[in-house]
This record gives structure tokens, sequence and C-alpha cells, in this order.
């Protein structure tokens, strides 16, 4: 039985257009450029980051993110970089009495965020704020912590094979791929994604997966 979901934040819940629209305007790039250039470094299981060394072989990305954040031009999220989907689903499931965790590989300033939309989850929290990140077991230690149930009884759900889906399952959660975003359209035939417990293309199908 699944008491409590947990879901991963980048192309589970929040498109990343903004994100890296935003970087590409900090670098005076085209956009198209930026979002080919992020395709490319996925496809060859790159670190996103790369994409931007890139565009600018020199560049110190932590710097240069606290720079964007001093002029103003830092992370930013509201309703509208949500998926359609996130606010009906995490409503459904606390209704149904199923615990909702959102937890991802994002900054504290992710989590402020986060947290100021308002989401209908029980806990939000990013590897930044927890000091340990995606694919390390320990965070999904945390994860099951804030889910407040065992591990066979928590569903993760993300797009990223490789780092939810696998070590999700490493840990004893049960697991959720979902087929959204680069890496979980480029990614899905991959025998992490094959290895989760539900595949799904929308999070509307979490509902029946709790309920039975």
């Amino acid at each position: 039985m699944i008491r409590a979901v947990a879901f991963d934040v980048g192309e589970t819940l929040v498109r990343d257009d903004r994100y890296w629209a935003s970087w590409a305007d900090w670098l005076d790039a085209p956009r198209h450029t930026v979002a080919a250039l992020v395709g490319a470094v996925v496809a060859q299981g790159r670190d996103n980051a790369d994409a931007l060394r890139l565009i600018r072989p020199d560049i110190d990305v932590a710097a240069e993110y606290a720079a964007r954040e001093a002029a103003g031009r830092g992370e930013f999220l509201d309703e509208s970089d949500l998926y359609p989907d996130v606010r009906p689903v995490l409503t459904a499931l606390r209704e149904r009495g199923v615990r909702v965790v959102i937890a991802g590989n994002q900054t504290t300033r992710a989590a402020e965020l986060l947290r100021a939309l308002d989401l209908p989850a029980d806990v939000i929290a990013t590897s930044g704020e927890w000091g340990v990140a995606k694919p390390s077991t320990a965070f999904f230690e945390r994860v099951v912590e804030a889910a407040r149930t065992s591990p066979d009884e928590t569903l993760y759900v993300g797009d990223h094979p490789a780092n939810d889906i696998g070590p999700a399952r490493a840990a004893g959660l049960k697991t959720a791929h979902l087929r959204r975003g680069p890496w979980g359209h480029l990614w899905a035939d991959t025998p992490e994604a094959a290895a989760a417990d539900w595949r799904i293309r929308s999070l509307n199908e979490l509902v029946r997966i709790v309920t039975g």
C-alpha cells in the first residue's frame, strides 16, 4: 500500500524552460542555442552545467549564479512554471490521505520559491537544504524520513532514470518513471526506467496507482 508519494522537481513538477532561458539571457546567447546544448549534454550523459561551459569555457557557474541573484535576475518560479497536472494531482492525493513530499536536486532558493507557490504538499525540501543530493542513498533516506512511513510504502516519482528511479529502488522505495522532459523521453528505454514499478506519461495516473 502506498501511504506517501514523493516528487522530483525539475521536469516532474516544474518546467525548466524559464531556468535555461534566463541563463541564455544572462550569457547573451540565443535561447534556442542554450536549449540545443542542454539537449546535447543530456544525450551524452554529462552535467547540465556543461551546456553553459560550451558557451563560455571559463565560466565559474557558482559565481555567475551568485551574480545573477545579486542583480535581481536569479531563480524565479510562478504558477506558469508548473505542469498543468501538478496542483490537481497533489490535491487529489492529499484528499485520499496520502502524504505528499516534494524533494529534488535544487538550491535553497528553489525551496523558498516552491513554498511560496503554496502547493498542496506536506513537505517541500531540496538537496541544497539537506546538504545531500541524488543519486546518494542518503537523499532517499531523507525522503523516507519526510514521508513518515516505510520505504516500501513510499512512491518516488521522477523523470530521470539514473538519478531518480535507480537509486530510489536501491533504497527500497517504490518508483514511477515519468516520461516527461528531455531526460524522461531520451532515457525512457534504459534499464533503470524499465525497472520502475510504474511507467507513466502524466501525474494523473498516480491517483489510480495509489488507490489501486
